[in-house]
C-alpha cells in the first residue's frame, strides 16, 4: 500500500515527536531542562512495575475502522474486506553524551585507552564550552501491511531492538599545536546509547458488516539490571521516548473517537486507550490518518503558517518565545549554541532574520459582517 501520510500530518507528528525536547532558555543549566522526556516515555516492564505502574512500559491506540463489503445490504459479515492498514512506531531513542578530559594531548584517540579518560561535567577549550548533555536520534518501526480479514478477529506480533552503541568524537585544542606542526586532542565527547527491545501487537475485531476495532499496543520489553534502584534518567536511557503511532487506511476510513457520527458513537465510546489520544490527521474531513498522540490533541491539529520552526513548546506563542531568545544576552547564548544542535538552530534561524517577528504579530484568519449591518449601500 505505502499510503503517503500527507505534509500537515507529518508535521504535527514531528511537532508531537519534539515536544518539551529541550524548553527555553534552551540551556542545560536551566532548571526546567533538568528532567526532560516527560511526554510519551514508554520505560522498561521490570522498571515500571518497580514503581508500581507510575511510568508506563506499554500503550494502546484502539480506534475504530470503517470500510465497505462491497455487497448488497445484509451480506453476511464473513465477506472480506479490502481494507489494509499500515502503521509506523516513532520515538526518540537517547544518547547520553560524556565530556572527557585527556590527561596529556594526543595526535589521535586510536592512542587512548579507557583510562585516559577522565569524565568531567564541563570543559572549556579555547572560548568553546562542552558540556554533558542527552541528545537523541529518531527512531521509527514499521509493521509490515496489514488486511483487515474478515473472520471474528485477528492478532500480529511484531518485536524490533536497536542495540546499544558508542561513538567518540574528538575535541581538538587548535592552539594547542602551535609549533608542533599541528593541532592536538585534548578531550573528547562519548556519545553512548543502551539497546531497547520491544514489541508491537495489532488485534483487530469485526464488531460490525463493515466496522473494525484495531487495537494497537507497543511494549518496552527491555531486560535492564537493578531496577528498584534504577535512577529515572538511567531508566531512560532504555526507553521509548515521545512514542506515538501513525495508522494509515486503505479501502476504509477511520472514525472520528471526538466526533463520531451516531452510528459508531456507542462504539467509539468502548474504545480503551491508555497513554495516547488517537486523532485525524491531514487536511480537513480526510480520514485516511489517525496519530495516536501522547499529548490531547484535536482532530486536524495543524502547525500555524506563520510559524517559523520548531520551538519545542506547544504550549507557549511563537511570538513571545522569539522575543524572549532576542534578549538573551551574550554569555546565554554561547550555552545555547554549545549545547545542542537543535537549540543551536533555533538561535540561527532567528538571528538570521529577526523580521520573521513581525509575521507572528497579528495574524487574521477569517473576517464576518458584525451582526444587525446590512450589506448594501443606503
Amino acid at each position: 500500500m505505502k499510503t503517503i501520510v500527507g505534509k500537515v500530518a507529518e508535521q504535527v507528528a514531528d511537532a508531537v515527536l519534539y515536544e518539551g525536547y529541550i524548553l527555553y532558555p534552551y540551556r542545560p543549566s536551566a532548571l526546567k531542562n533538568r528532567q526532560r522526556w516527560n511526554f510519551g516515555g514508554i520505560c522498561p516492564r521490570a522498571y515500571s512495575e518497580a514503581q508500581k505502574g507510575s511510568e508506563l512500559w506499554r500503550t494502546q491506540s484502539e480506534v475504530l475502522v470503517h470500510g465497505s463489503a462491497g455487497s448488497s445490504a445484509g451480506a453476511a459479515p464473513s465477506i472480506a474486506l479490502s481494507v489494509v492498514l499500515e502503521i509506523r512506531v516513532r520515538f526518540l531513542h537517547l544518547v547520553a553524551r560524556e565530556v572527557a578530559r585527556l590527561d596529556h594531548p594526543v595526535a589521535d584517540l586510536g592512542e587512548c585507552g579507557e583510562s585516559d579518560f577522565t569524565i568531567v561535567p564541563t570543559l572549556k577549550i579555547g572560548e568553546r564550552l562542552f558540556q554533558s548533555w542527552q541528545e537523541a536520534i529518531e527512531r521509527e518501526v514499521n509493521v509490515p501491511e496489514i488486511a483487515l480479514g474478515s473472520g471474528g478477529g485477528a492478532e500480529a506480533v511484531f518485536p524490533f531492538r536497536f542495540p546499544a552503541s558508542q561513538a567518540r568524537e574528538p575535541l581538538v585544542d587548535q592552539g594547542h599545536g602551535q609549533g608542533r606542526g599541528r593541532d592536538q586532542i585534548v578531550g573528547a565527547l562519548i556519545r553512548s546509547q543502551e539497546q531497547v527491545d520491544g514489541r508491537v501487537t495489532v488485534k483487530s475485531v469485526r464488531i460490525g458488516d463493515d466496522l473494525f476495532r484495531v487495537s494497537v499496543q507497543v511494549a518496552n520489553l527491555t531486560d535492564v539490571p537493578q531496577t528498584a534502584s534504577l535512577e529515572r534518567e538511567r531508566a531512560m536511557m532504555h526507553s521509548l521516548a515521545s512514542c506515538h503511532s501513525i495508522l494509515s487506511v486503505d479501502g476504509g476510513e477511520f472514525v472520528s473517537l471526538l466526533d463520531p457520527p451516531e452510528e459508531f458513537a456507542e462504539a467509539a465510546r468502548e474504545c480503551r486507550n491508555v497513554g495516547v489520544y488517537p486523532v485525524l490527521v491531514g487536511a480537513e474531513n480526510e480520514r485516511a490518518t489517525m496519530l495516536a498522540s501522547p499529548v490531547i490533541l484535536y482532530d486536524y491539529p495543524a502547525i500555524a503558517p506563520e510559524s517559523a520552526g520548531d520551538l519545542f513548546d506547544g504550549t507557549e506563542i511563537d511570538e513571545i518565545l522569539t522575543l524572549r531568545i532576542m534578549a538573551l544576552t551574550d554569555e546565554e547564548k554561547r550555552e545555547l549554541r554549545q549545547s545542542d544542535d537543535r537549540a543551536r538552530r533555533i538561535l540561527e534561524r532567528i538571528e538570521a532574520n529577526p523580521e520573521q517577528l513581525m509575521k507572528l504579530h497579528g495574524a487574521v484568519r477569517a473576517i464576518s459582517p458584525a451582526r444587525g449591518h446590512g450589506g448594501g449601500a443606503a
